[in-house]
């Protein structure tokens, strides 16, 4: 949810600490990520080398709220059930990620493209690409558009009025037979 709904790689989600979570200005501040690497965990700057503001959603919001509980601002936000640093791979393992997504029918989710769904929520509810682009600390334009999947559930609904238009208005413009008798 955490990365989904702020649009962050899963790094990021392990590096952020209570005091990034700024409920006077409705924002959670990405400034490192955390991740395993050679010889233990490596705490450092995120992808873009820059903190970044993203908007605290509604749906986020009382999650936030009972994480930060208690904390101070240089706490880890999220720990794992021991006190320790939850990284990638206990997520994926503590949520038993892979059955998740077997039983979703979405064997090819990846915890990263929750990062490009929160960006999918966030412009098919209108952001603009620039603003969505300073979401995702993205220095190109075009590397946001990437990341957008568009939903296209509603061409389906689109198909079916129009359908529903054109058998109308075949049905009304058809000859009936004694129109086709006069035409003869």
């Amino acid at each position: 949810m955490l990365a989904a709904l702020l649009a962050a790689r899963s790094s990021e989600v392990s590096g952020l600490q209570a005091g990034d979570v700024r409920f006077d200005k409705n924002i959670v501040v990405i400034a490192r990520q955390t991740y395993p690497g050679k010889g233990g965990l490596i705490t450092k700057q995120t992808k873009g080398r820059r903190e970044r503001r993203v908007p605290i959603l509604d749906p986020l919001r009382p999650v936030l709220e009972r994480l930060t509980e208690g904390k101070e601002p240089g706490d880890r936000l999220l720990v794992g059930p021991k006190g320790g640093a939850l990284t990638t791979a206990t997520v994926r393992d503590a949520t038993n990620w892979d059955q998740i997504v077997s039983d979703l029918g979405l064997p090819d989710l990846t915890r990263h493209g929750l990062r490009h769904t929160g960006a999918t929520w966030m412009a098919d509810a209108g952001i603009p690409l620039h603003v969505l682009q300073d979401i995702l600390g993205h220095a190109s334009v075009e590397t946001t558009r990437g990341y957008l999947h568009p939903d296209d559930r509603h061409l389906a609904s689109a198909a079916e009025q129009a359908n529903a238009f054109l058998a109308r208005s075949a049905k009304a413009s058809r000859p009936t037979r004694r129109d086709a008798s006069r035409s003869l």
